[in-house]
């Protein structure tokens, strides 16, 4: 299941509707980004994620196609805000749902590294000194290399 919102949403409440019903699941896995209160050497008061509806929505099922396609998943979900957050803030919710807790595991961390850097979304972060429009990390390129490289899980 792939949602991009505005509203906040409740982790617990989704991963229970996520596997609701389906006693094959032995495992789920799950990770929830939040926005920071600094950035580099200095403070962010907010951040604002832009996206392009529709556009967004398929390539972040194309990234959940690709983890269903490597490891054996019962069930995924995607969840990312857009628009003007707060430190503290919920931004993303992934979580892989599996008979095997390995396959949750590595399929988490594969759909988190590759929307940070596959997933169409702009972020601007403010602070005392203005905006400013937030670049790719060298890490995040790195992380995504390293699964692109081993295509199989």
């Amino acid at each position: 299941m792939i949602r991009v919102q505005e509203h906040d949403f409740d982790p617990g409440a989704e991963i229970a509707q996520l596997t609701v019903g389906n006693t094959a699941i032995g495992g789920v896995c799950s990770f929830v980004g939040l926005v920071r209160d600094f950035a580099g050497d200095g403070a962010v008061h907010a951040m604002t994620l832009e996206h392009y509806p529709g556009m967004t929505e398929r390539q972040l099922e194309a990234i959940a196609a690709e983890a269903r396609r490597r490891w054996p998943l019962d069930a995924t979900l995607v969840i990312h805000r857009y628009g003007r957050l707060e430190p503290g803030d919920r931004i993303v919710l992934v979580a892989c749902a599996s008979a095997h807790r390995d396959a949750a595991f590595e399929a988490c961390r594969f759909l988190m590294d590759w929307l940070k850097t596959k997933a169409p979304f702009w972020k601007k972060e403010e602070s005392a000194d203005g905006a400013r429009w937030v670049e790719a990390k060298a890490s995040d390129d790195e992380a995504t290399r390293k699964w692109a490289e081993n295509k199989d899980g």
